[in-house]
């Protein structure tokens, strides 16, 4: 593993540009949260800046220290950039054969994602096995995925919703990146420990300025991930989770659930693994031109499974 210091996150934006991923997609304040959105250089992250959240509740405090990632998973997921709100199918073009179909192109640029967490590579896995690992891959997620590249973050804290213990997720990130910081801020020392997951994030961390870590660089690891999970409140004893479920499908707790429930489908709108989609044709007045788009939908509405008859989800409960 390696260190590099504070001052040097700019030279890892810049090799990655110069390895042709143009647009570096991280944390960044905006509109009162952090959010994933494009970054320029290290000036863009939220420096000192953390977030408090518990139930019902989330709002952004300064930091007394300098840390770029001292924050926890935010309203934004990943799952966006990999498999778009909104993506055209194809065009159709009426002539006076008939009508042309022309297909979209999957050409996408490359993009770096800066500052993925655990739970959130993992969330990234579960989308694969949806789109790419099954017989039919999805050409669309698949043309984008092939072309991240992933700079993970260990958690040094969690926040009062944080439960990945539980899930064995996090907080530390055990696979699927390239590379993996983990943020050090003592005194008036500023360092990342870095770890690489591929080829390409070993390459990457030989054109930034660095020095070998220490066996005491690398117990801060332990020390750092360790720190978030003892602050954990929510437990959830998984084991036997899935068959319990199944065998409580009419228990009298899902009324409960769904009288508080507003049906609005928010809920998997941000989920990172939810995937559920509908199509819409569209056309323009003169009937020349015609568009297929494939849009994001949710199971927790009424017309998501309706068929001829009706619904076969009714009520919020089924739901």
């Amino acid at each position: 593993m390696k260190i590099i210091e504070r001052n040097a996150l700019d030279a890892l934006f810049e090799a990655l540009q110069r390895r042709g991923f143009q647009e570096i997609i991280g944390p960044r304040v905006r509109d009162g949260a952090i959010v994933n959105d494009s970054l320029r250089s290290s000036r863009d992250l939220p420096q000192g800046v953390t977030d408090e959240q518990k139930k019902g509740a989330y709002r952004l405090q300064k930091r007394a220290d300098k840390a770029l990632f001292g924050y926890v998973v935010g309203p934004h997921s990943w799952k966006r950039f990999l498999h778009p709100p909104t993506l055209r199918l194809w065009r159709a073009q009426r002539t006076s054969e008939g009508f042309n179909i022309a297909p979209e192109s999957d050409e996408v640029p490359p993009r770096a994602f800066l500052g993925v967490r655990a739970c959130e590579l993992h969330a990234l896995t579960i989308q694969d096995k949806i789109f790419m690992g099954g017989s039919y891959v999805d050409p669309a997620y698949r043309a984008r995925r092939e072309k991240i590249f992933i700079v993970a973050v260990n958690c040094g804290q969690a926040g009062g919703n944080c439960f990945c213990t539980s899930m064995n997720t996090g907080p530390r990130a055990t696979g699927g990146f390239d590379l993996a910081l983990t943020e050090v801020v003592e005194g008036k020392r500023h360092y990342f420990i870095v770890e690489t997951g591929s080829e390409r994030g070993a390459g990457i961390v030989q054109e930034i300025p660095h020095q070998e870590a220490s066996a005491e660089d690398l117990a801060k690891i332990d020390e750092v991930v360790a720190r978030a999970a003892q602050q954990m409140k929510p437990k959830l004893n998984t084991e036997g989770i899935k068959e319990l479920l199944y065998r409580n499908a009419d228990n009298p707790r899902w009324e409960e659930v769904a009288g508080r429930c507003l049906s609005c489908a928010n809920c998997t709108m941000v989920c990172p693994t939810c995937f559920c989609t509908t199509v819409e044709d569209v056309t323009d007045l003169t009937g020349e031109h015609a568009e297929r788009w494939r849009k994001w939908d949710s199971c927790f509405t009424m017309d998501f499974s309706y068929i001829h008859g009706g619904s076969v989800r009714p009520s919020v409960k089924a739901r």
